[in-house]
């Protein structure tokens, strides 16, 4: 079966619908080997919605173009294809620039003519946008030195061993600083995409795209991600399944026989192999992830303590108040309550 492609005739608007005029946001894409598409597609369609007044997906507000070499067909790591119908020439004519990044097992590096446009753009001071781990092309390039990074929470381990030097996190969905704008991946590119909306083209028209994809508005850049709940790495294979397992039920009082039974062996066996692998026991590692996601759920939403209890998988809500004080120190209440006063702003 052929594999899908996105071509030029594909996605080119009817010169002749709606009047010309310049465009208030200009964007060049540039697609890393093995490019994650659902964060290119989300971003892209958050523009072309909000590219003109209606649903005809015309380039008026908006402009956009992928650039790649002549005849070249980007493999997406899900096996889409996107042909480039522009070249890697004067990146003046774009407001920004967006590298939308690959999956790191593939070992693909970007070409060097897709480093030399990304460094004139930097030295024409065009501001680029690192997608997913677009941020890593970025930092090969020496083009995110100083700059504060943004990156998935799923990546951001392998982002510090690659370049420890570097300011990177993974709280928000994305940032932007001064004229450098990374982004976590995944449904964060379209928030990114309607803030650059709304700044250059107005909060009419980013509303317009949200409310078309079937969401409320587009978060601001002070937004959280959602939270890594696995809060120990492990080695032992057998252990990661364990773990898995506990985080699938977490809102459940996993029995510990049923657990070592549907792994094949003892609860002794089981409770030596956490604390040789991660240095707990399995009891010990349940109420460290029932507390992690229970702190995240406190902070970073408006849930009633006795939801978030009944979800991490407390008896009830004194149960939780009291564990909670007894680990971090504090109430759940004062918690969300200093939470929300040093909140950043956006």
């Amino acid at each position: 079966m052929d594999r899908l492609a996105i071509t030029e005739e594909s996605v080119m608007p009817d010169p002749q619908s709606e009047p010309k005029r310049e465009p208030k946001l200009r964007i060049g894409f540039i697609l890393a080997p093995q490019f994650t598409l659902a964060a290119f597609a989300n971003f892209i369609d958050a523009i072309r919605l909000a590219a003109d007044s209606r649903d005809l997906s015309q380039q008026i507000d908006c402009q956009w173009a992928v650039l790649g070499e002549p005849g070249e067909l980007i493999e997406s790591s899900c096996g889409l294809r996107v042909q480039p119908w522009d070249l890697f020439e004067s990146p003046k004519r774009f407001d920004y620039v967006v590298v939308v990044g690959g999956l790191l097992q593939s070992r693909t590096r970007v070409s060097a003519n897709i480093n030399a446009f990304l460094t004139a753009a930097a030295n024409a001071h065009v501001p680029l946008v690192g997608l997913c781990t677009g941020s890593f092309i970025l930092a090969r390039a020496g083009l995110l030195d100083g700059y504060q990074v943004c990156v998935s929470w799923f990546h951001i381990g392998e982002f510090r061993e690659e370049f420890p030097s570097l300011k990177v996190e993974s709280k928000h969905q994305f940032i932007v600083d001064g004229d450098r704008l990374t982004c976590a991946g995944g449904i964060s590119t379209a928030h990114l995409a309607g803030h650059l909306i709304e700044k250059h083209v107005g909060r009419g028209r980013a509303l317009k795209s949200f409310r078309i994809m079937i969401e409320e508005a587009s978060l601001p850049a002070s937004a959280w991600q959602p939270e890594e709940i696995v809060t120990r790495s492990s080695h032992d294979n057998l252990v990661k399944k364990a773990m898995l397992q506990i985080e699938r039920n977490i809102s459940d009082r996993t029995h510990l026989p049923a657990l070592a039974r549907s792994l094949g062996i003892s609860i002794r066996q089981l409770q030596r192999r956490f604390e040789k692998d991660i240095g707990i026991g399995v009891r010990e590692y349940r109420r460290s992830l029932q507390l992690a996601r229970a702190k995240w759920l406190v902070e970073h939403t408006d849930w009633p303590m006795t939801k978030i209890a009944l979800d991490c998988g407390f008896s009830d809500s004194a149960h939780f108040s009291r564990t909670f004080k007894e680990h971090f120190h504090t109430l759940p209440s004062m918690s969300r309550k200093l939470t929300r006063t040093q909140a950043p702003m956006s």
